[in-house]
């Protein structure tokens, strides 16, 4: 799908990053909402800003669109700045948290409005064949006349999907666009998100909070914090090697046991807690290297961790181990989740997959067992 027709339209050639932020910083009054913050999102990718409320991501969602300027640095878009471009001569479009539907009218009409809007204005075959071309994309044919009282959360949310990709638009962004919706459907949404976005292979860039939605359907993700991104990577890039603890704690579940360094090189670092347990694990791709002295955290995924009964023997290439018992089981289906108490680390969260279970599968609340994983599945990390 190209983009619509504008004098951005010609700039394809420039770059392979449909959008760009070059040292943004954007203050509201003493609030400083980016601060010099760099960013580049690939042309045709499905891209997330995931972070808590107030780390800047919907202001950098504000920048691309035109809503807002930025207080200094450049947004560009395929190469060309878009600072001082008002957002109605921007190729984005963007879909709000708050569909904003216009409840007097009907599907196409909804659907057709931004066309119809410009001059000249199609002719009325013309835009009865490109709702019919929406409503095909978004798997909601036949639904020209119907009126937006009479639409599911989901139907409407695809409604509003068509009125922005009827705009051809170069990059679409959607701001928490499935917020409003329950669980079930929200997980069946974010498949057809992924879907729609690969069939018309322009750029999404989505923002949420949910840490689940950003990893099941983003290609790249850029994790936000007080105004600036702290990590841009896949899914799998910033689950496994996340740069620090922040990162690791907000993507996906950690067991975070922290101390003093004892020993540190360029490779690796090793962490004596408070208990005067050692743990050693090395710094993920990209992390800060720690020095003999400073505060650290070694980042464990509740994936790594192994248990078994005492009576058992321990698992090969185990580096640590230490003695628990286990306070909670969840069954889940395709895995096991185990909360272990332990006196030396505190309570370690396990997750053994079902294709494991056979030495835990008769363990139950209250029973004493060894835990451990290998030195190099942990991560260390400043504790910060």
């Amino acid at each position: 799908m190209e983009p619509k027709n504008t004098d951005l339209s010609t700039t394809n050639n420039h770059g392979d990053f449909d959008i760009e932020f070059i040292n943004v910083t954007k203050h509201y009054g003493d609030v400083v909402a980016l601060n010099d913050t760099n960013l580049k999102i690939p042309r045709g990718s499905f891209h997330s800003l995931l972070g808590p409320s107030g780390c800047g991501k919907t202001t950098s969602l504000r920048l691309i669109a035109g809503f807002e300027q930025p207080t200094s640095g450049d947004v560009r878009h395929r190469g060309v700045s878009m600072v001082g471009i008002p957002a109605y001569k921007r190729p984005v479009n963007m879909v709000f948290q708050h569909y904003a539907p216009f409840p007097h009218l009907n599907v196409e009409e909804n659907i057709s409005y931004g066309p119809r809007q410009r001059s000249p204005k199609p002719p009325k075959q013309e835009l009865k064949k490109l709702v019919g071309e929406m409503l095909e994309l978004v798997r909601l044919p036949g639904f020209q006349n119907r009126r937006i009282w009479q639409l599911s959360g989901g139907q409407l949310q695809r409604i509003v999907l068509a009125r922005a990709l009827i705009n051809r638009p170069a990059v679409l962004l959607l701001d928490e666009p499935l917020a409003a919706l329950d669980r079930k459907l929200r997980r069946e949404m974010q498949m057809e998100l992924q879907s729609l976005q690969r069939e018309v292979g322009i750029t999404f860039v989505l923002v949420t909070h949910d840490q689940e939605e950003a990893l099941s359907m983003s290609d790249t993700i850029s994790i936000m914090r007080d105004g600036g991104i702290v990590q841009t990577g896949t899914p799998s890039e910033l689950y496994d090697t996340p740069v620090d603890r922040y990162v690791a704690d907000f993507v996906g579940e950690s067991n975070f046991f922290s101390g003093i360094v004892s020993a540190a090189d360029s490779a690796q670092a090793t962490i004596q807690t408070k208990t005067e347990i050692s743990l050693t694990a090395p710094y993920p791709e990209g992390g800060k290297h720690l020095t003999i002295g400073q505060r650290g955290a070694i980042a464990v995924r509740p994936e790594m961790v192994l248990i078994w009964p005492l009576t058992h023997e321990q698992p090969k290439d185990i580096d640590f181990s230490v003695k628990g018992r286990i306070t909670n089981r969840i069954y889940l289906g395709h895995q096991a989740e185990f909360r272990v108490v332990t006196d030396s680390l505190g309570e370690i969260l396990a997750r053994i997959p079902k294709t494991a279970e056979a030495v835990t599968r008769d363990l139950a609340p209250g029973d004493e067992i060894l835990l451990g994983w290998q030195w190099n599945f942990g991560l260390a990390m400043p504790d910060a």
